[in-house]
């Protein structure tokens, strides 16, 4: 019964089509290729300008915090600084985790 509504099924005759290694390498080397310059080329360059800044620290500097703080370092002690947020509080932290380096004076006027 079920043979009377499937109509019959006739193979394709043509030719396949076959592709050359060379094309079978292209387009995933095209994928990396846009991967590598739109994904790990500017984050690499990131991480490098941030590890130049961190390593850069010394006292004195306004610094802005992955906390949203701002503070002038008063000591920096190996991977750790202790910053000033204003007079009288001190607050130990992680120099990886300062974001950028302000210009000086920039505290005063806020």
């Amino acid at each position: 019964m079920l043979e009377l509504l499937i109509n019959t099924a006739y193979a394709n005759t043509a030719a396949p089509t076959t592709q050359s290694t060379f094309m079978n390498l292209l387009l995933p080397v095209a994928f990396f290729a846009i991967f590598y310059f739109l994904i790990i080329r500017p984050q690499s360059k990131r991480n490098k300008q941030h590890k130049a800044m961190v390593d850069g620290l010394t006292v004195g500097n306004e610094v802005v915090f992955a906390g949203g703080l701002i503070g002038r370092i008063k000591k920096v002690e190996g991977d750790y600084a202790v910053i000033t947020l204003n007079d009288n509080t001190e607050v130990k932290i992680q120099r990886a985790s300062v974001l950028m380096v302000l210009p000086a004076g920039t505290i005063d006027n806020i």
